[in-house]
C-alpha cells in the first residue's frame, strides 16, 4: 500500500526517435529528479451555478459536484455552471503547459485569458488542455471552466436523466493536474490520438513461471524548434524493490514530429498477478539529453496470463469460476465527487465481501479506482457509457470514441481483462458492434485482448446477459452455442422484483410483495434482509450449474440513485453508506479460507452469525461460513455443532450458509465457532440489545487514514447501544452531528435519523494536517465524541 502515491502516471517531458543501442541490465546512469512537474490543480477555484447571482461565487477544492443532494435523489439539479481560477507561473518559456482533467460531466469549455481553447463532450473519460501557446509567464493566468450536466442525447449515456437507471450528477468531480515539462515529451495515449500507441504501452505476449516476454513502447512529441539528441532508459523493480531490467536506447527526434521506440521486455521468474497474489512490478522510465534528466515517468504494472477457451477461463495457467460485483461510483450527497483515497476504501470493500472481480457499471470509473483494483488483486470487466439507449450519428460517434479513450486510459492496467464496450441493454446493430470490436482490435493488436457485450454476437468474445434476460427456472444453464462461454453480468434483483416487465425498469405494475424483493434497504429488519440474501444464494447456486458459464457478478454492491425513481435502488449486500447488510456475509463465506498476502484485506476463514437476536428475531438461526464445521452456541451452551450440509438451494455452492433451529427465544448471547480440521478458526458472537443508553461515535476509513494531503470523504457513523456496547437495531432517534475542532466539512442531513440503530454523515477534509474533533448528540442517551488525529501517508 506504501506504493500507492506511484498509481497515476507523470506526464513528462522526453526525448526520443531512433533505436541505436540497447544495454541490458545496466547500471542506470543518474537518480536525479527531473525537471517535469505535475502538480495538483484542484485548490483554490470559485464556483457558481448560471442560476445563482454574478456575486455569489463560492470558495471550492476540487473533486466537487455542482449540487449537494439530499439522500434520495428524485430531482437532481441540471444546468451550466463555471469554475474559475487564477494561477501564477515561472519560467516557462521552453516549456509546455497542460491540463489534465481526469473527469468533467458532461460537455465542458475551458477558457485561459480569454481564449476559448479546449471543448470536450463526455463525462467519463480524461482529457488534455494544452495552455502553452496562451499561458502567461511571470503574471496571473485566468481559467475558466464552463460545465453543462445537462441532458444530451448526442453524449453517452445520452438517455434523459429522468428516465435513467442512475445518476450521473455533475461538475469538475475528478481531479486536475497541472503539468510543465520540457517541449520533448512523452505523449498522453488519449491526446497523441494515435492507434495502439502514445504515452507507455505495456504487453507481456509470453508468459509462463519460468519467464516472461513482451514488449513497451513509448511515443514522443518533440515541440522544439531544432531536433534533440536523447536517451531513454527503463527500469523494471520487483515488489521487493529489486532491479529485475534495466535498459536504454538512444535516439534522436526531429522538430515538430512524433517518434515510437518499442523496448523488449524480459523478466526471469515472474512473480505473477492474480487475486489471492496481486504481484505488481514498478516501471521507471527516464529520459536523459546531454547527461540532463529531463524526465522520469513511473508506472505499476502486472504481469498475467489470462485466456478464454471453450473449456472456461483461466487465469496463469489455471481454470478459475469468477466471483464478482456490479459497482456504481456513486456517494450519499456528494454524488461522483469522491476523492482518491474513498475510491480506494470502495475497492477494500468489494475485496472484503468476498469478490474477485468487479464490473464497472455502466461507464467508466475513476483512475484511482482502477489503481486499487491493481493493488487488491480485483479483475475488472471495463465498460463504456451506455444504458438502454442509442441515439443518432453524433452519439455513436461520441460512443465509438469512448470505446477508444477507455482502452488509451485503462490498456496497463493488470486487473483490466475484459472490455464492455457494448451500451448495456441497449438495441446495437450488428455493424455497432463490429465497430466497437474493430476498435478494440485496433488499439490493442495483441493475443487474448477479451471483448464483452450484452448481446449474443460474434462480435464479441463473451456474451455478458443479465440473469433476467432468460426466463425461469433454468435461466442460463442450459446454454450451449458452439462452445460459446457466457458470463452472468447481473443477477440477483430483477428476476426477484418485478413480474414479467422485461427491460421496462419503470414498470412498478405487478411487483412480487416486499418481503420477496431482493430491494431491501438495512432498516427493514432480520426477515427481509434474511430474504434478500436467500436470493442471491439461490441465484448464486444456480448460475453455478452451467456448464458454459465462466462466472457471474451480483447486483449491486451498494445501494444507489436513479434518475426515474423516487426511492433508493436497495439491492445492494451494503447500503449507500458503506454499511454491510447479511448479504455481505453470505459472499463473504463464498470465498476460500486462505489468508491473503493484501495488507489492506480481511481473509481467511470466517464465521458470521445472521441475527440480531432479539424476540423479534426469526428462530431459524443462519450462519454464514467457509468453515468446515460450525458449532452454534446460546449463553455458552453447545445447542448443535454440524458439519456441510448441502440442499436446493446450496447444491453447487463451495461453501453452503450453515442452519440451525432455536426451540425459542431466550435473551443473551449467540456464539458461533467455524472449525476446520477439527481446530477452532473462526468466532462471531450476537447479544441481545438492552435499554438504550448512548450512543458509539466511529469512523469508517477501512484501514487507509484520512488523506493529509489532498481532499478525503470518510463516514462516520453513530450507533444507538446499551451499556454493554450493543448495537439497538430497532431504534428510530435522530442524531446531531458537531464538528467541536479541527478544519473540515460535515455533509448529510443533520440531524439524520438511526436506520437500524445507526445514523450517519460524510465528513469531508482538504488535507487532513490537524486534530479533528466530532460530537455526537440524541435525546435520552448520552453523548459520544471521536478524536482524529492526523497520520503522514508515505
Amino acid at each position: 500500500s506504501q506504493m500507492r502515491g506511484i498509481f497515476v502516471f507523470t506526464i513528462v517531458a522526453v526525448l526520443i526517435v531512433l533505436v541505436c543501442t540497447i544495454n541490458w541490465m545496466a547500471k542506470p546512469e543518474t537518480n536525479v529528479s527531473p525537471q517535469t512537474i505535475k502538480a495538483s490543480f484542484n485548490k483554490g477555484w470559485k464556483f457558481r451555478r448560471h442560476t445563482d447571482p454574478l456575486s455569489s461565487w463560492e470558495q471550492v477544492n476540487l473533486p466537487h459536484t455542482t449540487f449537494v443532494e439530499p439522500l434520495v435523489v428524485n430531482d437532481q439539479w441540471q444546468g451550466i455552471s463555471f469554475y474559475q481560477k487564477d494561477f501564477e507561473l515561472g519560467e516557462i518559456s521552453d516549456k509546455k503547459v497542460f491540463l489534465y482533467f481526469e473527469g468533467v460531466m458532461h460537455s465542458t469549455r475551458v477558457w485561459v485569458n480569454g481564449h476559448l481553447v479546449k471543448e470536450h463532450v463526455g463525462g467519463y473519460l480524461p482529457f488534455t488542455v494544452d495552455l502553452t501557446e496562451y499561458a502567461l509567464e511571470g503574471s496571473i493566468n485566468h481559467l475558466t471552466v464552463e460545465v453543462s450536466n445537462q441532458d444530451n442525447p448526442t453524449v453517452p449515456p445520452g438517455k434523459p436523466l429522468k428516465d435513467l437507471d442512475f445518476n450521473y450528477y455533475g461538475g469538475i468531480y475528478r481531479d486536475v493536474h497541472l503539468i510543465l515539462s520540457d517541449k520533448l515529451y512523452i505523449t498522453d495515449p488519449i491526446e497523441a490520438d494515435k492507434k495502439a500507441s502514445g504515452g507507455l504501452l505495456f504487453n507481456f505476449h509470453t508468459i509462463s513461471q519460468d519467464k516472461a516476454l513482451g514488449t513497451l513502447q513509448v511515443h514522443l512529441q518533440n515541440d522544439h524548434k531544432t531536433g534533440k539528441a536523447a536517451k531513454v532508459q527503463i527500469q523494471l523493480f520487483d515488489q521487493h524493490e529489486q532491479s529485475v531490467l534495466v535498459a536504454s536506447k538512444q535516439v534522436n527526434t526531429r522538430k515538430g514530429e512524433q517518434t515510437e521506440m518499442v523496448f523488449n521486455l524480459r523478466v526471469d521468474n515472474p512473480d505473477l498477478w492474480s487475486p489471492t497474489s496481486p504481484s505488481l512490478y514498478n516501471a521507471q522510465i527516464d529520459l536523459l539529453s546531454g547527461g540532463k534528466l529531463l524526465d522520469r515517468r513511473q508506472a505499476r504494472i502486472g504481469i498475467r496470463k489470462h485466456e478464454l477457451t471453450k473449456e472456461g477461463f483461466f487465469l496463469n495457467g489455471e481454470k478459475m469460476f469468477i466471483r464478482g460485483t456490479n459497482r456504481h461510483q456513486e456517494y450519499p450527497y456528494i454524488g461522483y465527487a469522491i476523492p482518491d483515497q474513498a475510491q480506494f476504501r470502495d475497492a477494500i470493500k468489494i475485496k472484503n465481501a468476498g469478490f474477485d472481480f468487479v464490473r464497472l457499471s455502466h461507464y467508466p470509473q475513476d483512475e484511482a479506482f482502477l489503481d486499487a483494483c491493481d493493488e487488491l488483486g480485483l479483475i475488472v470487466m471495463n465498460c463504456i457509457p451506455g444504458w438502454q439507449f442509442i441515439g443518432d450519428e453524433e452519439f455513436i460517434e461520441n460512443s465509438f470514441k469512448d470505446c477508444r479513450e477507455l482502452v488509451r486510459r485503462d490498456r496497463n492496467h493488470p486487473s483490466v481483462m475484459f472490455w464492455e464496450l457494448s451500451l448495456n441493454e441497449s438495441n446495437m446493430t450488428a455493424q455497432y458492434m463490429m465497430t466497437a470490436d474493430s476498435i478494440l482490435r485496433e488499439e490493442l493488436p495483441f493475443e487474448n485482448v477479451l471483448s464483452a457485450g450484452w448481446i449474443d454476437h460474434e462480435a464479441y468474445d463473451l456474451f455478458i446477459p443479465a440473469r433476467q434476460h432468460a426466463s425461469a427456472p433454468g435461466y442460463w444453464n442450459n446454454y450451449d452455442h458452439k462452445g460459446r462461454q457466457i458470463f452472468i453480468a447481473e443477477y440477483g434483483d430483477w428476476e426477484y422484483y418485478a413480474h414479467n416487465a422485461g427491460f421496462n425498469q419503470k414498470t412498478f405494475e405487478g411487483l412480487k410483495p416486499e418481503e420477496r424483493t431482493s430491494r431491501q434497504l438495512r432498516e427493514y429488519g432480520e426477515k427481509r434482509l434474511l430474504q434478500q440474501a436467500l436470493n442471491f444464494q439461490e441465484a448464486a447456486n444456480s448460475n453455478r450449474k452451467s456448464k458454459n458459464t465462466i462466472g457471474h457478478a451480483n447486483w449491486v454492491m451498494f445501494d444507489y440513485n436513479r434518475g426515474y425513481s423516487n426511492d433508493l435502488e436497495s439491492s445492494g449486500i451494503s447500503d449507500i453508506f458503506r454499511l454491510p447488510k447479511f448479504s455481505f456475509f453470505f459472499y463473504q463465506s463464498q470465498r476460500p479460507p486462505l489468508d491473503l498476502p493484501i495488507d489492506e484485506v480481511v481473509s481467511g476463514p470466517m464465521v458470521k452469525v445472521a441475527s440480531y437476536w432479539n424476540k423479534e428475531s426469526p428462530l431459524d438461526i443462519k450462519v454464514y461460513s467457509n468453515c468446515e464445521e460450525v458449532a452454534l452456541f446460546l449463553n455458552d451452551s453447545l445447542l448443535d455443532r454440524k458439519s456441510l450440509t448441502r440442499d436446493l438451494f446450496s447444491s453447487h455452492l463451495l461453501y453452503p450458509p450453515y442452519s440451525f433451529k432455536v426451540s425459542g427465544f431466550i435473551p443473551g448471547k449467540l456464539s458461533a465457532i467455524g472449525y476446520i480440521n477439527g481446530e477452532p478458526m473462526a468466532l462471531d458472537e450476537v447479544s441481545t440489545p438492552g435499554e438504550k443508553y448512548q450512543l458509539k461515535l466511529w469512523t469508517d476509513t477501512s484501514v487507509l487514514p484520512i488523506d493529509s494531503v489532498r481532499a478525503d470523504v470518510v463516514f462516520v457513523h453513530a450507533e444507538i447501544v446499551d451499556q454493554e456496547g450493543v448495537t439497538i437495531p430497532d431504534q428510530d432517534l435522530l442524531v446531531n452531528f458537531e464538528l467541536a475542532q479541527g478544519q473540515g466539512k460535515l455533509i448529510g442531513a443533520n440531524p439524520d435519523s438511526t436506520r437500524a440503530g445507526i445514523a450517519s454523515i460524510l465528513l469531508r477534509t482538504e488535507g487532513f494536517g490537524e486534530r479533528i474533533k466530532i460530537v455526537a448528540t440524541s435525546h435520552g442517551v448520552k453523548s459520544a465524541e471521536i478524536i482524529l488525529d492526523p497520520v503522514l501517508i508515505q
